[in-house]
C-alpha cells in the first residue's frame, strides 16, 4: 500500500455493505479467515470488506501531513450540516447529522441513524 494512491474521503459512497454479503457456509468463513483482516484493521474492526480497508488505507496515506492550524482571524460561528437518505441499504434508514463550530473548534455535534 506505499505506493497506493492517496484518497481525499475515509470512505467512499460507492461501498454498500450489507449483512447479507457476510459469509453463510463454513467454507466460505474458513476462506474469510486466511484474509488478513484483524493486522491491517487494527481498532477499525468493524470493517467488514477488504476493499474499503484498502480505501481507508489510501485515504491515511493521503492525510498523514495534515495538520489543524488556528489562525488569529475573527472567530466566526460556523454550522454545517449533511443528510445520506436511505443510504444504509439493510433497513432503508436515513443518517443525518450536524457540527457547529465556534473560532475553528467543534462545539456541538450529532448523528442520527
Amino acid at each position: 500500500m506505499g505506493n497506493a494512491k492517496p484518497v481525499s474521503s475515509p470512505l467512499a459512497f460507492h461501498f454498500k455493505f450489507s449483512s447479507k454479503q457476510c459469509p453463510t457456509s463454513e467454507k466460505e468463513k474458513e476462506e474469510m479467515k486466511k484474509i488478513p483482516y484483524s493486522s491491517t484493521v487494527g481498532s477499525l474492526m468493524y470493517v467488514m470488506h477488504w476493499n474499503a480497508v484498502k480505501w481507508i488505507l489510501r485515504y491515511l496515506r493521503g492525510t498523514s501531513k495534515v495538520c489543524l492550524h488556528f489562525g488569529t482571524g475573527k472567530p466566526e460561528l460556523v454550522n454545517y450540516t449533511d443528510a445520506d437518505m436511505v443510504g444504509d441499504i439493510n433497513s432503508r434508514k436515513s443518517t443525518s447529522g450536524y457540527l457547529m463550530a465556534f473560532a475553528g473548534g467543534a462545539i456541538s455535534w450529532q448523528s442520527r441513524l
